[in-house]
């Protein structure tokens, strides 16, 4: 691709240019490699760019560019990818692989209204990797973009795809099989605390193939040598030294201020943008004329639209361009393009405008690009310039057409954006002057806003959208539309955790309109009904209503509703959807809601597939089930909507509990690149894997889950995560007292406690054993944890016994239950070789961590009935376990307990020249501490009759006559080491 030439040298770069140059070098060899070039405005990011674009393709590159534009709050998306295939459609050396690649017609717009629903977002993202990939295998490739600080959200999302999964992603034996190199360049001192593009710029930064680099200010000898090569006349060294102190490293203000030497004007501007504007004003008014409204059209223009907008002959015109390219403030582009040689230029004249010229111009770029035959890409640009010239009417019009192209192409964050817009241009409009057509109105945009939003995974912004169309709702209203409305909010709020809120609502909606006669909106809002009755514990009025509303959907042959009503009645009837029954419903509700095309019922029969093999015990079976439910809300841009990223959790607690974690920290890291803010929870897997693994530091991201509004699932996470930190820092009150306020946050408004409670109960009787045994080493009888291991043991047995829908939970379940019951017997008389026995077998449906952590306690309570064989295997078994999760602190304990028990002793151990045993080695060690005989039996896992021998023999071979003299003996002969001083 044509690339601008400077005709400056490049100074003061030789270490970037350098290590870029190994970039591309690597990348013609085949190791795909992505830079993100990072520096204040000026610095000069886009002439290193320029640089290694004009090296690359001297090198047989194929070299691509694509621009960020400042469109306001407007989005464009994918603007840069879109420049970029603009750009290799007009080449016919690309047109056999673009042939090949839909992609190209659905981004340049030529995607049809069948392309509509809200589906192929993961197509279009794989199909520009592939794109790329075929490119590639032509010829080396370099994709350059600028200005990712603009970059809308769909386009950071596609760069994102790229970079993780696609363009960089390394082939089975990790050896990367495409040749190119991405080079993103972004303004650093933009990047405010809550800029968009900060989280992704941390995520990818982390990736092996992607490396940062930042060009920081030049030195002030690299900045006077500029100077001296920007202006071919001599320039005293006063300007010089004045130049270099002003420009404070940076390139483009030093050439700005070079260039601003020869004005009338006395000294030299101090700002930049009086610097700017006075190499503007020296200008002919024909070419100030030009440039400002060059400045209105952004960053970058067409020649022809130029042209039209600015309304000059065309001879005019070129003298105009010739005499800005010459000055440096344009620079000429491909396809007749030009665009501002600097981002800082372009804002300076732009805010430089007369408020009328500003909104006369905008007004005349809209109505040109409307005057181009409406194409869809252009709606965007054009509903800016509309609002900016006040022009709402016609602003709103391309709102919402730009709304369209963005649904077209799976943007659902850009959707969201412009329907905002337009219900924000709607009040304003006069009615006569708004769009007519079905769905055209305030409530139903409202609607479609609020599923944007969730679609986006904006759960409360669709709970609020929702309301705003309740609001909008006269008494008049038609009462399916009340009906839709109010059913349609209580199923945003069940996405907000907000229960009993959502169960007045259906309750509304279904009281709305009459079963008979039957209609499809009386079933919808039975079947909403449904759910949310089944959230407030109201399970009886749930299966009255789901038998009933689903022989009327039947009747009406209404697929879709009667899937979600079979998965509601799986869950609700029988055994659930643990049970075979429940699963074959669930695959019928899945093929209707598959035929009918309604993906968000597809998700929700999924889930529940793979949730019910879970709790059945079927891990590995659970997986295939969240690997096509991903996969198919990939296909439908649907993955942070309230299913798919349940399932998104449900697949790290799979491997989590399968032990396969560093596959659940990539996944995470992986699932952290595409989710929105309120699917945080869904990476809380990785936490338990970092917390197992001695990283406590985990309970802070924790902790963090718990900041804004609440949510179910995040509390659910920060809680188990949470609790697991208490126990490993031995703070058995902070455990009892995060689980006591987790389980009330997940109670629902009945009362009623979440399954997860025998599991929470588990941890926090864990501490408690831990603090009790404690106390019972250092000889404290008080019990005073009893009454708390009752309160937990009791808590955790009716939970197990009794889950959510009355029936005995799974095999999960119950394994966390003989956890509690040996945790329980540990902490009020000791460890008990059989509970823990028990505990070990419930843990063999596939938790292999837990199952380690019970066998280590079960090492201790067979040491204490001295079967020191048996504990043996059972330690050596935890510890090759706990040595392969890398579960540090799980290994240190089994250690110690192997070391204190002498569960590694050979038989060169047992020849020592002392003439005591290794065992009471032990005991005469503690009797230097002044513990008891019971005391020494608790810390070595032997009877306390079996420690009074042990002492006895110790007396008899020192010949001491007390236990006193026995230990001032063994200080004396070096059997033991003299206390500290």
């Amino acid at each position: 691709m044509p690339q601008t030439v400077f005709t400056t040298p490049l100074i003061g770069r030789d270490d970037e240019v350098a290590r870029l140059a190994g970039v591309l070098e690597r990348a013609r060899d085949g190791q795909a490699q992505a830079v993100l070039l990072a520096g204040d405005a000026g610095v000069g990011k886009t002439r290193v760019l320029d640089e290694l674009a004009v090296r690359a393709a001297g090198a047989g590159m194929t070299v691509l560019t694509g621009h960020c534009v400042d469109l306001g709050d407007v989005g464009l998306p994918y603007l840069p990818f879109t420049e970029v295939l603009g750009v290799l459609a007009a080449d016919e050396r690309f047109a056999g692989v673009l042939t090949a690649h839909p992609v190209v017609d659905r981004l340049l717009g030529a995607g049809t209204d069948a392309a509509r629903d809200v589906g192929s977002r993961l197509q279009l993202f794989e199909g520009m990797a592939g794109l790329l990939a075929d490119l590639s295998d032509v010829a080396p490739l370099l994709l350059v973009l600028e200005d990712l600080h603009w970059a809308d959200q769909s386009s950071r999302d596609l760069l994102r795809f790229l970079l993780s999964r696609g363009i960089l992603q390394r082939s089975a034996g990790g050896t990367p099989t495409h040749r190119l190199a991405v080079f993103a360049s972004y303004r650093a001192d933009d990047l405010h605390r809550r800029h968009p593009l900060r989280p992704l710029l941390a995520e990818l930064v982390r990736l092996p193939a992607v490396e940062r680099l930042e060009l920081r200010p030049m030195a002030d000898a690299e900045v006077a040598r500029l100077v001296h090569a920007l202006e071919d006349r001599p320039l005293p060294e006063a300007t010089v030294r004045g130049i270099v102190e002003r420009a404070e490293g940076n390139a483009f203000y030093a050439e700005e201020l070079v260039a601003a030497t020869d004005t009338a004007a006395d000294g030299v501007p101090s700002g930049l943008a009086d610097v700017l504007l006075i190499r503007f004003e020296q200008l002919s008014d024909t070419a100030q004329q030009v440039l400002r409204t060059a400045a209105v059209a952004g960053r970058r223009v067409e020649h022809d639209l130029l042209r039209d907008a600015v309304g000059l002959p065309e001879d005019e015109l070129e003298s105009a361009l010739r005499e800005a390219i010459g000055r440096q403030l344009l620079v000429s582009g491909a396809e007749d393009t030009y665009a501002f040689r600097h981002a800082l230029a372009r804002e300076a004249v732009y805010a430089d405008l007369l408020p009328g010229e500003r909104s006369r111009l905008h007004g005349a770029f809209a109505r040109l690009l409307a005057g181009r035959g409406h194409p869809a890409e252009s709606a965007a640009e054009r509903a800016h310039h509309y609002r900016e010239s006040h022009d709402l009417a016609e602003a709103l019009a391309a709102s919402l057409e730009a709304a369209d192209h963005a649904q077209r192409v799976g943007a659902p964050a850009e959707v969201l954006r412009h329907l905002e817009t337009a219900l924000d241009l709607w009040a304003v409009v006069d009615p006569t002057a708004r769009p007519a057509g079905d769905g055209v109105d305030r409530v139903t945009l409202t609607l479609r806003a609020s599923a944007a939003a969730a679609h986006a995974g904006q759960a409360h912004r669709a709970v609020s959208l929702t309301r705003s169309a309740l609001a909008g709702i006269g008494q008049d209203a038609e009462a399916e539309l009340a009906a839709r409305v109010r059913y349609t909010l209580a199923g945003n709020l069940l996405g907000v955790d907000s229960l009993t809120a959502a169960f007045g609502y259906s309750s509304e909606a279904l009281a709305m309109i009459p079963a008979d006669p039957p209609t499809r909106t009386w079933v919808w809002a039975a079947a909403t009904h449904v759910m949310t009755a089944r959230q407030v514990g109201e399970n009886e009025t749930a299966l009255k209503v789901a038998r009933q509303a689903l022989s009327v959907a039947e009747e009406l042959q209404v697929p879709d509703a009667q899937a979600d009503l079979l998965v509601s009645l799986a869950v609700l009837e029988g055994g659930g959807r643990r049970t075979p029954e429940g699963r074959k419903r669930l695959k019928e509700a899945r093929e209707l809601a598959r035929r009918a095309g309604n993906m968000p019922v597809e998700m929700r029969a999924l889930f529940n597939l793979a949730v019910g093999s879970f709790e059945s015990g079927d891990l590995e079976g659970s997986l295939p089930w969240v690997t096509e439910g991903l996969d198919r809300a990939r296909r439908a841009g649907l993955l942070s909507s309230p299913y798919p990223l349940e399932m998104r959790y449900l697949h790290l607690l799979v491997l989590y509990t399968l032990g396969h974690w560093d596959e659940c920290a990539r996944a995470a890291k992986a699932d952290a690149e595409v989710l929105p803010m309120a699917g945080g929870y869904a990476g809380g897997p990785a936490l338990y894997v970092a917390l197992a693994r001695g990283d406590l530091s985990a309970a802070d991201r924790a902790q963090a889950l718990l900041e804004g509004h609440f949510d179910w699932m995040a509390t659910l996470v920060a809680g188990v995560a949470l609790t697991e930190a208490a126990v490993l820092r031995g703070d058995a009150e902070g455990a009892v007292e995060r689980m006591r306020v987790t389980v009330a946050a997940l109670s629902d408004g009945a009362g009623n406690l979440p399954d997860a409670t025998v599991r929470f109960a588990t941890l926090a009787l864990t501490a408690v054993a831990d603090a009790a045994v404690e106390l019972r080493s250092s000889g404290d009888t008080s019990q005073r944890w009893k009454e708390t291991a009752d309160e937990l043991v009791e808590l955790a047995r009716t939970m197990a016994l009794r889950s959510e829908d009355g029936s005995p939970q799974g095999p999960e379940g119950l394994a966390w239950l003989a956890r509690a019951e040996a945790e329980w017997t540990r902490a009020v008389s000791g460890p008990d070789a059989d509970a823990w026995e028990k505990a070990v077998t419930a843990f063999d449906f596939g938790d292999v961590y837990e199952r380690a952590r019970c066998q280590a306690r079960f090492a201790e309570a067979l040491l204490a009935a001295d079967r020191r064989d048996e504990a043996a295997v059972q330690a050596r078994e935890a510890r090759e376990v706990a040595e392969r999760l890398g579960a540090r602190p799980l290994l240190e304990r089994i250690d110690a307990l192997v070391r204190r028990g002498r569960l590694g002793e050979t038989p060169a151990d047992r020849g020592r020249t002392s003439p005591l045993t290794a065992r009471e080695q032990d005991v005469l060690r503690l009797l230097a501490r002044g513990r008891s005989n019971r005391q020494i039996g608790e810390e070595l896992f032997i009877t306390g009759k079996t420690a009074s021998v042990h002492v006895s023999n110790i007396l008899a071979k020192l010949s001491a006559a007390s236990r006193t003299e026995a230990v001032a003996i063994a200080y004396r002969e070096g059997l033991i080491n003299s206390p500290a001083p």
